[in-house]
């Protein structure tokens, strides 16, 4: 498998269209490419970028934009406002100031939608098939220093491999096993793409013949109920905003 960084121009807030910046940057496609894009330029393509200026209080908006949140005081250092959105543990909501020019960066809405419009451009363009797109940002993993990349939608691929009922290299039956391609796939395209000036948000991934893709949106099949995750005794501090469906 090849992962192939895309570097562009700088995607300027409050609103830049990504469509050219694809036509101009993007090389040939083919058959069987997974595109990883940073959710930061989707984001910036629908316009999701309030000035600092104007927002009175930060941890407002974290709380408005979270499905779940944890206050700020509770966190070690007060540095952020640990949340949940979208299934995803985050902090603050995923707002972002860096490489914002001033402004706050929120995540972008109808993330699945617009990684389906993408892939459907891309694919009529290129005259292909079998393509995916993956939204990805960035986060810190508890009990590591260091931010490693995340899924946060996706369109045109399975995001789980199922080894349940197969067998293990000894004949036992494996009962649980399954593979997270999403956020695999997310975290070797996050570290390509960089936390700083690299301006490279945009990684294909070609020749990844475990991937099986299709033409539904499956990406909440990566999603685990609350009350069944294991780590759902820490989960449940958080104070929920929306009631999942």
């Amino acid at each position: 498998m090849q992962f192939i960084p895309v570097k562009t121009r700088p995607i300027l807030p409050p609103k830049d269209d990504i469509y050219p910046v694809l036509d101009k940057y993007l090389p040939p496609l083919k058959e069987g490419d997974v595109l990883m894009i940073t959710s930061k330029i989707i984001s910036i393509h629908q316009g999701r970028c309030l000035k600092m200026s104007v927002v009175k209080d930060k941890d407002d908006l974290i709380k408005k934009e979270a499905d779940a949140y944890i206050e700020r005081v509770e966190c070690p250092g007060g540095y952020v406002v640990l949340t949940i959105k979208g299934n995803t543990l985050a902090a603050s909501a995923g707002i972002d100031e860096s490489n914002a020019n001033g402004h706050y960066v929120l995540w972008p809405r109808n993330i699945n939608h617009e990684a389906k419009e993408i892939r459907n451009y891309l694919r009529a363009k290129f005259n292909l098939k079998k393509l995916a797109v993956i939204i990805s940002d960035s986060r810190s993993m508890p009990l590591r220093y260091g931010a490693v990349g995340v899924a946060i939608g996706a369109f045109g691929l399975l995001p789980i491999r199922d080894y349940r009922q197969t067998l293990d290299i000894f004949g036992r039956e494996l009962k649980m096993s399954r593979t997270n391609i999403v956020d695999a796939l997310a975290s070797a395209a996050v570290l390509l793409m960089g936390e700083g000036n690299e301006q490279t948000p945009i990684v294909i991934a070609r020749g990844s013949e475990f991937i099986e893709f299709t033409d539904e949106d499956r990406f909440d099949e990566l999603f685990m109920p609350y009350k069944e995750d294991i780590y759902y005794p820490l989960l449940k501090k958080f104070h929920v905003r929306r009631q999942k469906k």
